[in-house]
């Protein structure tokens, strides 16, 4: 984990609030703060992860809990993508939204398609259109045919 300061700059509050929609997507009961139980629906609900599952739950919960309070408050899910976003290329140890972009990548291309972001909006509860589909999919530096990276993908969810 990176370590944290103590007081609030005015960017780092910026980015905290571009990460808002990124947490909202894994809170699942809305309770404002992951749990075990978030993950563990949004991963049997969409994906229908297998055995392995409890083995990525734990570690996305152990990387992402600094306080070690069984939940994942916001200030720590912000601080784990700031840290994963300032890791030098290629040295990233996984993340929570690395593995968030694996459930929503579910040909496991390496791309979020159209018919893959579509159908997690729909499943998470967002009525997204055909045309905002293929909005966020330019946004995230992506073409209707090929999709959009992890990294475009982290380019939408910070708009």
């Amino acid at each position: 984990m990176c370590p944290t300061g103590s007081a609030l700059h005015p960017e780092t509050t910026a980015k905290k609030l571009d990460l808002r929609s990124a947490f909202d997507v894994l809170d699942v009961d809305r309770d404002g703060k992951i749990s075990r139980d978030d993950l563990q629906a949004f991963y049997g609900g969409y994906s229908g992860a297998g055995a392995s599952e409890e083995d990525v739950i734990g570690s996305m919960m152990w990387a992402a809990d600094s306080n070690r309070d069984g939940f994942v408050q916001y200030e720590e899910f912000e601080e784990v993508l700031q840290c994963r976003k300032r890791s030098a290329e290629g040295t990233s140890n996984g993340g929570v939204m690395e593995e968030v972009f694996r459930v929503m990548d579910r040909d496991g291309d390496g791309k979020v398609s159209h018919g893959d972001l579509k159908s997690y909006l729909s499943w998470a509860g967002f009525d997204a259109g055909d045309e905002e589909v293929k909005a966020m999919i330019r946004l995230g530096g992506g073409d209707e045919d090929g999709g959009v990276t992890y990294e475009g993908l982290l380019k939408i969810l910070a708009v």
